[in-house]
């Protein structure tokens, strides 16, 4: 039976320069209607987290999430799945500073811009301030990463720097951190306070 990984695995090949066709004939097996456009993997989790959270399963409803492996691939994966290519709807978050990417991309593919949601700093940072800089070291401690983090404070170029920049920073040391930490955030939200790009997006799936 095929799956979305499936799909996303023949999008990213297809991104990178090979052939179009199996991407398309798994959007067809597969029902897809729109597609999710996230800048890595640590969004992509915690994207998982909140939906998972929430009871829904995207595949079911012919979405299919991916990560582009960094902003400045927008281009290629708006060409390629929205209008210009597959015709699928077109859905995901920026960081701001990289918007006027996103807002050129999505112009040249003929896509609307009202269904990507942008962030302050990045989505780590949304979390972050969501969730309050003491909650996340109570994450950090529990999940046995304090010495790490106390080691970290004690670089010259984090002293002085607000408590929400070290954790922003902290989270992107190590390879795999912000991808863990993507999700353990999200589980770790009230309800009531899921950043608001990230609560528009789910709604808007």
């Amino acid at each position: 039976m095929v799956d979305m990984q499936a799909f996303r695995d023949a999008a990213d090949r297809w991104a990178a320069g090979g052939p179009g066709e199996p991407a398309g004939d798994l959007a067809v097996q597969l029902g897809l209607r729109t597609a999710v456009l996230l800048e890595g993997v640590s969004d992509l989790a915690a994207v998982d987290a909140l939906t998972a959270r929430r009871g829904r399963d995207l595949a079911a409803e012919g979405v299919c999430v991916l990560s582009m492996g960094g902003a400045m691939n927008v281009g290629r994966y708006t060409a390629l799945l929205g209008p210009p290519g597959l015709g699928l709807r077109l859905r995901g978050l920026c960081d701001v500073r990289e918007q006027p990417f996103y807002d050129r991309a999505l112009e040249r593919a003929r896509a609307p811009h009202e269904g990507f949601f942008v962030c302050v700093a990045d989505l780590e940072d949304e979390l972050i301030r969501a969730l309050g800089t003491e909650s996340v070291e109570e994450i950090i401690r529990a999940e046995g990463d304090l010495r790490a983090w106390q080691t970290f404070l004690r670089q010259p170029a984090q002293h002085g720097r607000p408590r929400q920049q070290q954790l922003r920073r902290f989270l992107g040391t190590k390879k795999g951190r912000k991808i863990r930490y993507g999700r353990l955030l999200v589980e770790t939200l009230d309800p009531g306070r899921v950043p608001a790009p990230l609560d528009d997006l789910l709604t808007s799936l």
